[in-house]
């Protein structure tokens, strides 16, 4: 189907699409992460009002510099590093927050520093 067809056809069912032009940079923020589009494609497509962005390309993804440096833990995580390593609440709390929140890598790390 031609460029020329399918645009019709989208106006019939009451779709539009644009094309932003002149981009220079897209970032895409998550709490922990940045996804950064450069020389990205990006086009907005609406459908009944309802808008839809549309990204083309490939981005780099780096950790967030204000990104919450303490996850929060769970008290089951602590205690399940406690049983598994014989370490105090504080030393398992420290090895979590070394580890991003993660028991598996807690309980490495404290049983590989032994």
């Amino acid at each position: 189907m031609n460029p020329r067809q399918m645009k019709a056809m989208m106006k019939r069912m009451g779709m539009s699409q644009e094309d932003i032009t002149d981009i220079e940079e897209i970032v895409i923020r998550t709490k922990t992460q940045e996804y950064v589009f450069k020389d990205a494609l990006a086009s907005i497509i609406t459908v009944q009002g309802q808008k839809t962005f549309q990204i083309i390309g490939e981005p780099s993804v780096r950790k967030r510099s204000d990104a919450p440096v303490v996850k929060e833990m769970l008290d089951e995580d602590i205690a399940l590093v406690v049983g598994q390593t014989g370490v105090s609440e504080d030393e398992a709390r420290k090895a979590l927050e070394e580890c991003d929140g993660q028991p598996a890598e807690a309980i490495l790390k404290i049983m590989s520093s032994r």
